[in-house]
């Protein structure tokens, strides 16, 4: 299987929206959180709103139409639903043991404080 970056196409669909939208949501919404105290759902709707729209016009879509932003509008919140079942597969993978979860040791922020070396400490805080 040949593997490719995105197209205008593939960002069209589910997948290719979704994945974009968890990347986009994922690697920026600390930043946002920053100066906005909105939910992480509702700026992973709104990004959505934008993969989706960009790539509709990109791919032909008529800007002027209202249709082509209520359906956008409806398809974003179904692609921030993947978005956010992805973020929550990364977290919980499936078949890992809660066992194999609550032993990992959690990867420090960068400049934040290290990760206790007890295991009953960590499963407390938790």
């Amino acid at each position: 299987m040949e593997q490719a970056f995105f197209t205008w196409e593939a960002l069209s669909a589910m997948g290719g929206a979704s994945l974009l939208t968890f990347f986009i949501v994922q690697y920026t919404k600390g930043l946002i959180e920053r100066f906005f105290p909105w939910p992480t759902d509702y700026y992973a709707v709104m990004v959505a709103f934008g993969v989706l729209l960009i790539a509709q016009l990109a791919v032909g879509a008529d800007g002027t139409d209202w249709r082509l932003y209520a359906l956008t509008f409806a398809n974003a919140f179904l692609v921030s639903a993947a978005a956010a079942q992805m973020q929550s597969k990364s977290l919980h993978p499936p078949g890992a043991s809660e066992s194999i979860l609550a032993t990992a040791s959690p990867v420090p922020k960068r400049g934040g404080p290290q990760p206790s070396s007890s295991p009953s400490l960590d499963a407390r805080s938790e």
